[in-house]
């Protein structure tokens, strides 16, 4: 797992004492969680890039479990979608899915779940005015490894590239910013008072 200073988190708030035992079940429940938000998935015409929950999934994760967790849990769907779990978007699995057109956004979301996790440690995701550039961030450098990986794999221009990979997901993704920069703050005031 990935080793960063401690630093609070939804998770460390919830369940103050870890174990290997603790740390394996939030592993495996996050990424029984990052696959159900997979099965959320719609095709988009003409773009070989399904609009999925993934993306939600990942900002929520990574933000609750911290930059360790969220990254070592979000590795683990990973691999476990390349060793042939149906976890990824449709039911589908196998490392043709990270290496093929849709694999840039896969990555970004590992890259992803670690730079909102240290965030998120930072407490930027209790107040509205933080976790909002916090989910951008996190949303971005998911589309920018997704966006140059579409270029590279399929050949085409960028104005195609950003066409199919990028525009039809716009409305979309702000809705996912929206619903996660006002579930955490509740869920962290929520949290305050239980304390």
């Amino acid at each position: 797992m990935v080793q960063i200073s401690q630093v609070s988190t939804l998770k460390s708030a919830v369940i103050t004492r870890t174990t290997v035992a603790s740390q394996i079940s939030l592993i495996l429940t996050g990424t029984v969680f990052l696959a159900a938000m997979a099965q959320v998935s719609f095709p988009i015409p003409g773009s070989p890039v399904p609009f999925t929950g993934q993306t939600l999934g990942v900002l929520l994760l990574g933000t609750a479990y911290g930059a360790g967790l969220g990254f070592s849990t979000v590795a683990f769907y990973l691999l476990m979608g390349i060793a042939g779990a149906p976890i990824f978007a449709s039911g589908s699995s196998g490392l043709e899915k990270v290496i093929g057109a849709t694999g840039g956004y896969l990555v970004g979301m590992l890259v992803a779940s670690l730079v909102v996790g240290a965030l998120a440690g930072r407490k930027w995701d209790q107040k509205i005015k933080t976790v909002i550039p916090t989910m951008i961030i996190g949303n971005s450098i998911i589309f920018a490894f997704g966006l140059f990986w579409l270029h590279q794999y399929s050949g085409e221009t960028w104005l195609w590239t950003f066409e199919k990979g990028f525009t039809p997901f716009v409305f979309g993704e702000i809705l996912k910013i929206a619903i996660a920069s006002t579930a955490l703050p509740a869920v962290w005031k929520y949290v305050s008072k239980r304390s």
